[in-house]
């Protein structure tokens, strides 16, 4: 009876603790996760189309002898900047300064021998007039006169031809440009003339630059239409701007315009090659270097814009989570255009002022309750 009694009095101990840890509280519900959010931004822009291009310059003189002579002496240092006049090189003189003293001696040879036939010519008129001379005679004195003055005149071009090979004997610099090197020293035979001339240097123009580039033929097609359509006006009636970056460079720093439009594409690339001309006040941009260039690839539009890390992907399908104005997370299927400044377009799946996550995508799924960070949509620049 008492092992009775005491077992009881355990099963209901036992049955008071049970009901005790019942009545504890559930665990607390984990707190929303924090993310970062950035809103849809809705502006005007323009997409790019981008190229690879090569600098050239604007002039390149091959600077040539255009007399025979020894190279006397040399004016300039190799790869100096040289202005439009400046002395390159002096080819020795002495011959063509005797060719031109002798040439001026025979013109003032000749002026005497005109003023004489003429004074024989009005002479013979006289005579001629009183029956003093025969016909011949006069004749013989008016044809001395014309070739006096056919012997003048070829005094003067054979004067002025002296006098160019005496000036080409100082060669100067036809341009503002960078001079290359010296192709031949001092003390060596040069030629001049037809043929093949001596080749001294090279000045390449440095100030402003052209900047090749070539066009597929897709591009070229959707070029005239957006023109037909009036969506973006055409390179080869209008200045359209471009923009230039080099290797080391970030972005397209360098701005300039396409003034020039081949009239054919090229049958072997399928191409059609462009030009842009940028300014070069610091002499950064060298020709013969490969630049990156990007034209206007559209007209101007509305775009709905977000940054990169917004998009996620799942194999072809790009998506991004918004954040409602519950706080709950929203999956959306986009369709994603192209980067500008930094922010990709969006073209379908999201409104301007919607919450999109960018960062904290691995700690949501959708439906779940978030803690909402605003930051503010910043692009890189590109």
């Amino acid at each position: 009876m008492e092992t009775r009694r005491a077992l009881f009095a355990l099963l209901t101990v036992a049955a008071a603790l049970s009901a005790g840890c019942s009545r504890q509280k559930a665990p607390p519900a984990p707190a929303p996760a924090a993310v970062s959010v950035a809103e849809v931004t809705e502006r005007e822009v323009m997409e790019w189309d981008e190229y690879t291009g090569r600098l050239e310059p604007v002039e390149s003189v091959e600077v040539r002898a255009r007399v025979n002579g020894y190279l006397e002496s040399i004016h300039f240092e190799d790869g100096a900047l040289v202005k439009k006049g400046d002395l390159l090189f002096v080819i020795d003189p002495r011959p063509y300064k005797t060719e031109f003293d002798r040439t001026e001696a025979e013109l003032a040879r000749a002026q005497i021998r005109l003023e004489l036939a003429n004074n024989d010519f009005e002479r013979a008129g006289r005579l001629f007039k009183t029956r003093a001379i025969s016909e011949e005679e006069f004749d013989s004195r008016s044809k001395a006169k014309k070739e006096a003055d056919s012997n003048l005149v070829a005094g003067k071009a054979a004067l002025e031809a002296a006098r160019l090979n005496l000036e080409y004997t100082r060669v100067m610099a036809p341009i503002d440009g960078r001079i290359s090197r010296r192709y031949v020293t001092a003390g060596n035979l040069v030629h001049g003339g037809t043929g093949m001339p001596t080749l001294l240097t090279t000045i390449v123009s440095t100030d402003p630059v052209y900047c090749y580039m070539d066009a597929d033929e897709r591009s070229v097609l959707k070029y005239q239409q957006l023109s037909r359509e009036g969506k973006r006006v055409s390179a080869r009636d209008f200045k359209i701007p471009c923009e230039l970056g080099l290797a080391n460079e970030t972005g397209f720093p360098h701005k300039g315009i396409i003034d020039f439009v081949d009239n054919r594409l090229d049958p072997n690339t399928g191409t059609l090659r462009a030009r842009g001309v940028f300014t070069n006040g610091n002499r950064g941009l060298t020709p013969g270097l490969f630049a990156r260039v990007r034209i206007p690839g559209s007209g101007k539009y509305q775009a709905l814009l977000l940054p990169e890390r917004a998009f996620s992907s799942d194999q072809t399908l790009k998506f991004v989570y918004v954040v409602n104005a519950e706080n709950k997370v929203e999956f959306r299927p986009v369709v994603a255009g192209p980067v500008i400044d930094g922010l990709r377009v969006v073209r379908e799946g999201v409104k301007a002022g919607e919450r999109v996550i960018v960062e904290g995508h691995m700690r949501v799924r959708p439906g779940v309750v978030v803690e909402p960070q605003v930051t503010q949509a910043k692009g890189s620049t590109t």
